[in-house]
């Protein structure tokens, strides 16, 4: 046949492909089934766990073999994901009740990775036998086939509790997540018997608050706190929102003279585990650094197989409550787990509030029981016939036997039984064959008639297989009730339901409750005479004063600028683009003096790679000048020779980054002088790093510029006019080609001699 052509639009190809490849994320990888709580890989490495024979009384196996079973036989997508989720499955820390036993090294609570499959070893929980797993020979869920048609898998695994709200779920689809949280086995199966006993058999609308009466929230395997309970309500309505968690934290009061009290974190918000456990201890060590917290003087992490345990030193006299306040409002000690109950419901994604998912895991709990107990019913009923032929056999042995060494074969001899069919049979005498002839078993009592042993015939066998009939008859009873009767069923599955409570039960780990916000109380800093060294890769740090004063020579030639500061002062950064950056001196680490710092980059507006610093001054400084002089206080140079005085009070301002000055095309800001004297925290010296500070009348002061190329021009500075910061200015100096300022300064004293000239060196 020949082939043929088939034109299609491009576009929708591509939105058919995409919208196919969407939907097999959403409903065959990333999303969990709401009968069952459990995404396809779960589920897969489960089922090949319960082929493998890796029950919880049995050895464990390598868990490579269990991947290589779930990859070769039901999930195709590679070995890492599956191996990761039945190391996830075997966290106690990460679900709610572990449904793997895994043997080595299956990873911590902070984040290290277990060790490779092929070291590692895992079997069945007990609890995942019994509660997952049980009752698959009874045809109760669908068998579908795997990705080859080579094998046969479970559609849903029979779990007989809400697994998605007590191990929750987590997962990315496409333009979808779901993040369901984990809940407690005991209040979850409280809160379905409720709903059975009331909605499903009394025919009464539940409320959601009697629900959460019974399971109030969230129960996190790593404890903790929930500090907004009522909030809670809303978000079990919904099926979304935040629920806030923080950590737990105890006061160990140590005895002794040079004792210190200590702070200890046994309990951690569900949220810390793994990589934000280190990342905590970093926040607390930059807490400390920046002196935010200064109470606390060590911090170690003792935690173990036992539990977390993470110890916080105090000063002596320290503020607990502070503390405190300040590790939940700085750090992940208090963090929210973003609530999105999204499952897969009859092949669709949903979002559910907490009833819903009590209704649907109900109605499927009935699914299962109907089809269970058809089942066994179906299998009783045959069970009943075969043991009523047996019984009515016995008591004709004599005749069966003389059927048996009378026929010429085993058809003849079923065909008697059966039919009656007494043709070529040999009888002992006429009567055998009439009463022959009147046999009417049916084809199943025929066939276990024949399979039956002799030993059948002893007494005590007969009394057992009349036992059996009985009991037969009694089960047949019983199931038929409760297939007939929704209350009995309703009544069979609470019962289950309550001896699963029975045998696995945990109390509960996370406390719920409305707690308090976490307020810092502004505590007077404490102001502190420090020196800010910044090197010439642009790190600054800050050192104690006493500190720089022992080491001035060696701090001086290792850093590009030194300023004095208070670590109450706030920065002002101005570079050669025009711009004033303004950082904050307590954002600057107080380090040692050999210490690098951070670059200043990090800590303001500033970029290194696009404009340079020309002048920085603590903003006080040009506070006190604008409060001394209501002139323009501040002289602006730029390399075009384009000068201005601006008054400081323009650069009183609370923004980050400002525009200091307009700047025509190709020039750049080369300095900016203060025109008054600023009192420096060295006793009245100038400070290194900083531009000439000039006192006294304008009339009295001279400005010094000196180009490139060495020419150089003097004029009074009582000629420069006053402009704004948004003004160019005025031309200070003409130059030649190709040549640019190099230097101004401001100098005391009157203009004397020659404006302008040239020294021999180029230079004066």
């Amino acid at each position: 046949m020949a082939e043929q052509i088939v034109k299609t639009e491009y576009s929708e190809v591509m939105q058919k492909s995409y919208i196919d490849y969407s939907m097999s994320v959403i409903t065959a990888r990333a999303l969990p089934d709401i009968r069952d709580g459990l995404k396809p890989v779960q589920r897969r490495v489960l089922y090949a766990m319960d082929r493998l024979g890796l029950n919880a009384d049995k050895p464990h196996r390598k868990s490579a073999r269990i991947v290589g079973d779930a990859m070769g036989k039901y999930h195709p997508h590679g070995d890492s994901s599956i191996y990761e989720t039945l190391v996830v499955m075997s966290q106690d820390f990460k679900k709610g009740m572990a449904l793997v036993d895994g043997h080595g090294n299956f990873g911590s609570i902070e984040g290290d990775g277990a060790a490779a499959m092929r070291y590692t070893e895992a079997k069945l929980k007990k609890f995942t036998q019994e509660v997952f797993l049980a009752d698959l020979d009874k045809n109760i869920v669908e068998f579908i086939p795997n990705f080859d048609g080579s094998e046969y898998e479970p559609e849903v695994l029979p779990v007989r509790v809400p697994n998605i709200l007590i191990n929750g779920a987590d997962g990315i689809a496409v333009g979808m997540v779901t993040n369901i949280p984990t809940h407690n086995l005991s209040e979850v199966v409280d809160a379905v018997i409720y709903y059975l006993n009331n909605s499903v058999l009394e025919k009464r609308d539940v409320e959601l608050s009697e629900l959460m009466e019974l399971c109030p929230g969230p129960d996190f395997p790593t404890g903790g706190i929930v500090i907004n309970k009522s909030e809670l309500h809303d978000i079990y309505r919904d099926g979304v929102g935040k629920i806030k968690l923080r950590g737990k934290v105890e006061l160990e009061e140590v005895k002794g003279r040079s004792a210190k009290d200590r702070l200890v974190i046994k309990e951690i918000p569900y949220t810390m585990i793994g990589g934000n456990i280190s990342k905590f201890m970093q926040d607390v060590y930059a807490l400390v650094e920046s002196r935010q917290l200064t109470e606390v003087t060590d911090i170690s992490n003792e935690s173990s197989k036992d539990g977390i345990r993470i110890v916080l030193e105090l000063k002596k006299d320290a503020d607990v409550e502070y503390v405190k306040n300040l590790l939940y409002k700085k750090t992940k000690l208090e963090d929210t787990f973003g609530v999105n109950m999204l499952a897969i419901v009859d092949g669709r994604p949903e979002t559910l509030g907490f009833k819903d998912i009590i209704r649907h895991f109900c109605d499927f709990q009935i699914e299962l029981n109907t089809k269970k107990y058809t089942t066994l019913l179906e299998k009783e009923e045959e069970n009943k016939e075969i043991k009523e032929g047996l019984i009515a056999a016995v008591d004709v042995i004599d005749l069966i036997i003389e059927i048996l060494r009378g026929s010429k074969n085993l058809a003849m001899a079923k065909g008697c039984l059966i039919n009656g069919e007494t043709k070529d049979i040999n009888f002992k005498s006429p009567a055998s064959k009439k009463a022959a002839s009147k046999l009417s078993f049916t084809e199943r009592q025929a066939d276990a008639i024949l399979a039956m042993r002799l030993s059948k015939l002893i007494g005590l066998e007969v009394e057992a297989l009349q036992e059996e009939y009985e009991k037969c008859l009694k089960a047949i009873k019983e199931y038929t009730k409760i297939l007939k009767n929704k209350k009995t069923m309703i009544n069979v599955i609470i019962k289950d339901l309550e001896k699963i409570k029975k045998d696995y039960a945990v109390p509960r780990r996370t406390l719920i409750e409305d707690g308090e916000a976490a307020v810092i109380p502004d505590k007077p800093m404490v102001i502190q005479e420090l020196v800010m060294l910044m090197d010439r890769f642009g790190y600054v740090k800050t050192i104690d004063r006493s500190v720089y004063e022992k080491n001035k020579e060696t701090a001086d030639a290792d850093n590009k600028t030194v300023l004095p500061v208070l670590n109450t002062d706030t920065l002002c950064i101005f570079t050669d683009a025009g711009n004033m950056h303004r950082v904050n001196v307590k954002d600057m680490p107080q380090t040692k003096l050999k210490d690098k710092g951070v670059p200043i980059d990090n800590l303001s507006n500033y970029r290194s790679s696009d404009e340079e610093i020309v002048y920085m001054c603590p903003a006080k400084e040009l506070d006190e000048a604008a409060a001394m002089s209501s002139e323009e206080s501040l002289l602006f140079v730029t390399q075009n020779a384009m000068i201005k005085r601006v008054s400081a009070d323009e650069f009183v301002v609370s923004k980050r980054t400002i525009a200091a000055t307009k700047l025509a095309e190709k020039d750049k800001l080369l300095t900016i002088i203060n025109l008054y004297e600023h009192k420096s925290l060295f006793d009245g010296a100038e400070s290194e790093g900083q531009m000439s500070i000039s006192s006294g009348d304008p009339q009295e002061r001279t400005v010094s510029l000196v180009t490139k190329k060495g020419y150089k021009l003097r004029f009074p500075l009582s000629e420069v006019p006053g402009k704004k910061k948004g003004a160019v200015g005025v031309r200070g100096m003409k130059l030649g080609d190709g040549d640019v300022l190099k230097e101004a300064e401001v100098i005391k004293g009157k203009v004397k001699g020659t404006v302008g000239h040239r020294d021999a060196k180029g230079r004066k």
